[in-house]
């Protein structure tokens, strides 16, 4: 019993977690109003700033925390580089626990 249980939250957690994936960025490789197009760097720079930003965001609808007009994964892969060292990347807990 406590099995099918399991079986029934898994299936609802990939279920609700499958229905907050994103689709496509349709604005891929197409250049904003100033013929800009985000890419690496801009995504590091976004992510560098991304609390910044994402507190802004929440009082201004002419700032976003993800630049839609950028080179795809080149831009994520920045913006995720910007996030991670922002908050301390992976390494941070690791080095807290050796401290101990």
């Amino acid at each position: 019993m406590a099995k099918t249980w399991f079986v029934m939250v898994l299936m609802v957690v990939v279920l609700l977690l499958s229905a907050c994936a994103p689709g496509p960025n349709q604005l891929v490789d197409v250049p904003d109003q100033e013929g800009d197009v985000a890419g690496f760097w801009a995504g590091l720079w976004h992510g560098l700033i991304s609390p910044v930003t994402f507190v802004i965001s929440l009082f201004s609808d002419q700032v976003t925390v993800f630049d839609v007009h950028n080179t795809g994964g080149w831009y994520s892969l920045g913006f995720l580089l910007g996030v991670s060292i922002t908050f301390g990347g992976s390494g941070g807990g690791a080095a807290s626990s050796r401290r101990k």
